[in-house]
């Protein structure tokens, strides 16, 4: 996945400021940044929701804007706001939802059972989500996220709002699918320690560009601190 130059503006606001990165295959790619830097904006581009107002964006060779309809067909997106269907169980929303993207009642199943085994709720999948606290609806949608098995997984704040148990059961979850299916993964995320031990590499990007860039230890030395929010506090300053 690489992003070129991508500019998106809204009205006088330019949310994005010619950003450039690129994803390899198989790894997992986070975007850091303070509040409004730009970093779900650029996820959704890459998702093909939002138009970038310039440059380009290709996933693994595919342009977002002229291939819109191939690239959904690769992906998957998780928002940070999104929800689970109150009134569904866990199996009911997971079938739900499979149905988008199955091309058989088989495919069905083995991707509800994929997702099962992926978030660990067992028989809590049989109540309806309105009874399951936050962690769980994050686990049932992150396994939604990777069920299909998709070549790149687009996670938005993936453990916004959870504990640490909560959030550490999310990280092992995508570090776990990951190793086993070789899916790329971008994601975004304001708990530095979640980006520390989940990220192969790291873009920290403030008003829209991309300030710096490498694996977690790479940074760590090069800006002589001993933790990423310490870079992110030293390179946001100077940016």
């Amino acid at each position: 996945m690489e992003a070129s130059n991508v500019v998106k503006v809204f009205g006088s606001v330019h949310a994005l400021d010619g950003l450039s990165f690129k994803v390899k295959p198989g790894e997992i790619y986070g975007l850091i940044g303070p509040n409004g830097a730009g970093k779900t904006t650029a996820l959704r581009v890459v998702s093909t929701l939002l138009l970038p107002t310039a440059g380009t964006v290709k996933v693994f060779g595919l342009d977002v804007v002229e291939k819109a309809a191939e690239v959904r067909r690769i992906i998957s997106y998780l928002p940070e706001e999104a929800g689970a269907y109150r009134y569904l169980s866990g199996w009911e929303y997971l079938e739900f939802m499979a149905k988008f993207s199955a091309k058989s009642k088989d495919e069905v199943r083995a991707m509800v059972a994929e997702a099962a085994e992926i978030c660990g709720l067992g028989e809590r999948l049989k109540d309806k989500t309105k009874t399951y606290s936050k962690g769980m609806k994050r686990r049932l949608l992150v396994a939604r996220a990777l069920m299909a098995k998709p070549k790149l997984a687009i996670l938005d704040e993936p453990t916004s709002g959870l504990d640490v148990i909560h959030s550490y059961h999310v990280r092992e979850i995508i570090k776990k699918y990951v190793r086993e299916h070789g899916v790329t993964v971008l994601l975004s995320s304001h708990n530095m320690l979640e980006v520390e031990h989940l990220c192969d590499r790291v873009a920290l990007i403030n008003k829209g560009r991309l300030v710096a860039e490498g694996s977690p230890q790479e940074l760590k030395e090069k800006y002589g601190c001993s933790n990423l929010e310490e870079v992110f506090a030293k390179v946001v300053k100077i940016a």
